[in-house]
């Protein structure tokens, strides 16, 4: 069968001009704010060896790295498909800091698949990780600085999700349940299933006690009041889930003091992410769509097998996910200026000037013709032996 060339693998897209430049403005609108706030940029290899890749946070991505043989060593290598434990790697193996460090990034990764219909196999990400800061402060500046980066798209009004996965972890450790238990538990709370929930406690013998506490669990979401039910009604699982509304309230305090205007929700339900991070996981979605633009969280102990325990937050974004919610006013099209191709020297020092001070100009073969005007309207043209500006 006569295949088409030109088709692109399921989960790879390509961006034409106008997105193409929206999206390259909106790295470096992302990246300067990146930078006013103190956070240093690197720059990861695409390719690592695997072993590296999944190293400490990175062991939950095994199935989603692509593999290939290194024709040089013989080794396995990996193209990654997250890019935080390659940073965490860099601030413990190349840093060596004590105090707190800043660092962010962006690039490409690859996934083997998805797992949303339709999603990128190739997303874009764009991330900031605080290290060093171990308590909900850094939380906050992290998650502050997610709001931020989402409003470089025009959207002001993103909407936060807090959560913390000591909750779960806690009361899956005061049940008792098998790793084979806790694996199909785990799916039915990402599913939010309450029925199935139930059918897994009778099929499995599970005490009616140990099932109201995951029941209860599901339906701690809203706002700030979740936390004052979460205190009571799981106080059976220890001191850890009273700890980590402890944190919640605290990052809660600093973000309405910081950010009055940001909607919050709480859901301890929520297990995103959960394997790869520690305590308090957050994430923006879209008012109106509540489509995912950002997610992290706190991952201490990332560092610990590059040889330096470091306490971390971070999040990230997709680029390519990020321009589709660009708003109309960021979505405008810049001025063109036609000039004719010249050897004459004041044209070029004329264009040269204008290049200069960040406008676009086009030398057109020829004399300009009305398909050239459909790029602009703006031209040069020769005037008593000045080159100006005329409109056409």
């Amino acid at each position: 069968m006569k295949r088409h060339r030109w088709l692109l693998p399921d989960g790879m897209e390509e961006l034409l001009p106008e997105d193409g430049w929206l999206l390259e403005r909106l790295r470096r609108s992302i990246l300067d704010l990146f930078d006013v706030w103190g956070y240093d940029l690197v720059v990861p290899p695409l390719v690592e060896f695997l072993d590296s890749l999944l190293t400490g946070a990175g062991e939950d991505l095994e199935l989603k790295i692509c593999k290939f043989t290194d024709q040089v060593t013989g080794r396995t290598l990996g193209v990654r498909a997250d890019m935080t434990p390659q940073v965490a790697r860099i601030d413990a193996r190349y840093l060596h800091r004590q105090m707190v460090a800043r660092l962010c990034y962006a690039g490409p990764v690859l996934y083997t698949h998805t797992d949303e219909p339709a999603g990128s196999r190739e997303p874009l990400k764009i991330g900031a990780e605080l290290f060093g800061d171990t308590g909900p402060a850094g939380d906050c500046e992290i998650i502050r600085l997610m709001v931020e980066a989402v409003q470089q798209t025009g959207l002001l009004q993103p909407c936060l999700d807090l959560g913390h996965v000591d909750v779960y972890r806690r009361l899956v450790a005061a049940a008792g349940l098998t790793e084979a238990q806790e694996q199909t538990l785990f799916s039915i709370l990402l599913r939010k299933a309450k029925p199935d929930l139930l059918h897994f406690f009778q099929k499995n013998n599970l005490s009616v006690s140990i099932c109201d506490w995951f029941m209860v669990l599901l339906g701690l979401h809203g706002d700030v009041t979740v936390l004052a039910r979460a205190r009571s009604e799981l106080a059976v699982a220890g001191p850890e889930v009273s700890r980590a509304m402890d944190d919640l309230e605290s990052v809660l305090q600093q973000l309405t003091a910081t950010l009055p205007d940001l909607s919050i929700h709480i859901d301890l339900a929520e297990l995103r992410g959960f394997r790869y991070h520690t305590g308090i996981i957050y994430s923006l979605y879209a008012p109106q769509t509540a489509a995912l633009l950002a997610q992290g969280g706190r991952y201490d102990g990332i560092g610990k097998v590059f040889g330096q325990n470091r306490s971390a937050t971070g999040f990230s974004a997709d680029l390519r996910k990020l321009v589709r919610q660009v708003s109309a006013e960021k979505q405008t099209h810049r001025d063109c200026i036609l000039a004719p191709l010249s050897a004459d020297p004041d044209l070029h020092a004329c264009i040269e000037q204008l290049r200069a001070s960040g406008k676009r100009v086009i030398e057109v073969t020829g004399a300009i013709t009305d398909a050239d005007y459909s790029l602009a309207r703006e031209h040069l043209v020769l005037k008593n032996g000045v080159w100006v500006h005329e409109v056409h």
